[in-house]
């Protein structure tokens, strides 16, 4: 069961990019929500998501209770506020971005040719 915020209850990227707009404005954190910053913080916040699968099995990673999960979803929550303040920054619409990278990848992996198979693009060639 997902938690439910009450407050600020949220059901759309757009709603929540202005949330996340609106939240920096206040504190004059614009100034610091350079692409590049953004950039640095994404990849900080993914390697913290990272950290709490380090040294798990494959089995445990699929299992990881209810205070790793807890801690997972944080993560997660941050490496989306980044990611969502930098395509902000550079005008960038995720669901657009996220559906032509879909066309994309549907045409170099063929669901025919690639099924069960974990390669790179071009070691199906």
């Amino acid at each position: 069961m997902r938690p439910v915020a009450e407050k600020h209850q949220i059901d759309s990227l757009e709603q929540l990019r202005l949330r996340l707009a609106e939240f920096a404005e206040k504190r004059d954190w614009q100034q610091f929500h350079s692409p590049k910053n953004l950039a640095m913080a994404l990849i900080v916040e993914t390697a913290e998501l990272v950290e709490h699968f380090q040294w798990l099995t494959e089995k445990q990673s699929w299992e990881p209770g209810v205070e790793k999960r807890s801690a997972v979803s944080l993560e997660l929550a941050d490496i989306l506020i980044y990611l969502i303040r930098i395509a902000d920054q550079l005008d960038v619409d995720l669901i657009m971005a996220a559906t032509d990278k879909i066309e994309i990848n549907e045409k170099r992996y063929p669901a025919d040719k690639v099924r069960g198979k974990a390669l790179r693009a071009a070691e199906y060639e």
